[in-house]
């Protein structure tokens, strides 16, 4: 009865796993005095050997999380300096992208500036020579004036001393002064409306010059503000 009991214990028992070495029940010889301590004793290291195996299992598995742990670790850390990296890189892009275009946006500054300063020295330019020219044109025309005005005084006193002739009247009697008198009355006034005529057709081409000149400035003026409108456009 004790030996089916011992038989049966041992059944009960789990068996020991791959990585423990099998231990094997030692037969009981027939006729002979069963040795409990000597079972016992043999148990127990049974139990420690499978002890000893899942404690080195234990300590085997927990080396493999913690290198799991530090592989994982390290790629977090490399994960976060890659991000700091690329951030870093789009940060000196986006720095070099604004610098960019605060360069670009003063290269147009200055071009407009130097392309008004252009148009300004052009329009200054075509004014000066405007007025230069508009001022050799009134001095042209003075000059002609005075000549013409020299002229005309040189043809007044040549015609002055054709018409202005000697009275020769001592030798007259008192009837032929009256008749030269009257004579020079009439040619007086043959005068006079010779004057007036004159005075008229000169205000007249005075009027006219001042007219055409008037035209020629709106003209040129007119000319101007074209140019500088196809400019603009």
């Amino acid at each position: 009865m004790t030996r089916l009991t011992g038989e049966n214990q041992d059944d009960s028992k789990p068996k020991p796993k791959a990585f423990a070495p099998p231990l094997s029940v030692p037969k009981i010889p027939e006729g002979e005095k069963v040795d409990f301590d000597d079972i016992h004793r043999k148990r127990q290291e049974k139990d420690l050997t499978e002890l000893q195996s899942l404690i080195e299992a234990h300590f085997i598995q927990r080396k493999n999380d913690e290198a799991e742990l530090v592989a994982l670790v390290n790629r977090i850390e490399k994960r976060r300096a890659e991000r700091a990296e690329q951030q870093r890189i789009r940060t000196e892009q986006e720095k070099e992208r604004q610098a960019r275009l605060a360069e670009e946006k003063e290269r147009r500054e200055q071009e407009d500036a130097r392309k008004r300063q252009d148009e300004d020295a052009k329009k200054k330019k075509a004014l000066t020579n405007r007025t230069q020219q508009y001022g050799g044109i009134q001095q042209r025309q003075d000059g002609k004036k005075g000549a013409k005005k020299q002229t005309e005084r040189e043809k007044k006193k040549k015609i002055l001393a054709d018409r202005r002739k000697p009275l020769n009247i001592e030798h007259l009697s008192e009837d032929k002064v009256k008749e030269k008198a009257n004579e020079l009355w009439h040619w007086l006034m043959t005068l006079e409306a010779e004057k007036f005529d004159l005075s008229e057709k000169l205000k007249r081409q005075k009027y006219d010059i001042n007219l055409l000149m008037a035209r020629v400035q709106a003209h040129q003026s007119a000319k101007g503000r074209g140019k500088a409108k196809g400019r603009v456009r």
